[in-house]
């Protein structure tokens, strides 16, 4: 397989939330036939969806990977485990880790557990700002570029904390 670009978000609202984002961006770079080619600042963001919880942390990576999207999509889901991440069925609630697989080079999948591009990142802003950072011209099928989809959300709560 060709390697491809593949955008990931990162976020986590409970526990060290920056610690543990900095240590999926190793984990990351340790991926198989992965190469980690940027890593966003740490932005802190309202919670979504369920607003009576901590801020998140939240920050993208751009990789450059070999993995089929189903296997990257494994390997993230074990990042996640091995980050203490329970998954209990409580939608957009407090984790420790949260790992999406936004964008995977210009592909539409739409496979049982995985969609990409993730179907509500042209809305979130928590996601677009830290990716657009470090992947602003990378494909958005559907929205144009990542750049684009930024311009169509309001991005005001959504504030950079650090540098990675």
């Amino acid at each position: 397989m060709h390697p491809v670009h593949a955008c990931i978000g990162l976020g986590a609202n409970l526990g060290e939330p920056a610690a543990a984002l900095r240590h999926a961006f190793d984990a990351l770079a340790r991926l198989p036939a992965t190469r980690l080619l940027a890593a966003s600042r740490l932005y802190r963001t309202p919670a979504w969806g369920r607003t009576d919880q901590p801020d998140y942390v939240n920050a993208a990576a751009l990789l450059e990977t070999a993995l089929g999207p189903q296997a990257l999509l494994a390997e993230l889901l074990d990042i996640e485990r091995r980050a203490g991440r329970v998954r209990d069925g409580l939608r957009w609630g407090p984790r420790t880790l949260d790992l999406d697989l936004l964008l995977y080079g210009d592909r539409i999948i739409d496979l049982p557990g995985l969609r990409v591009p993730h179907p509500h990142l042209h809305a979130r802003a928590f996601a677009l700002v830290p990716l657009a950072e470090i992947a602003a011209a990378e494909p958005f099928p559907g929205h144009g570029c990542v750049a684009d989809a930024l311009a169509g959300v309001d991005a005001g709560g959504v504030v950079a904390i650090d540098a990675t």
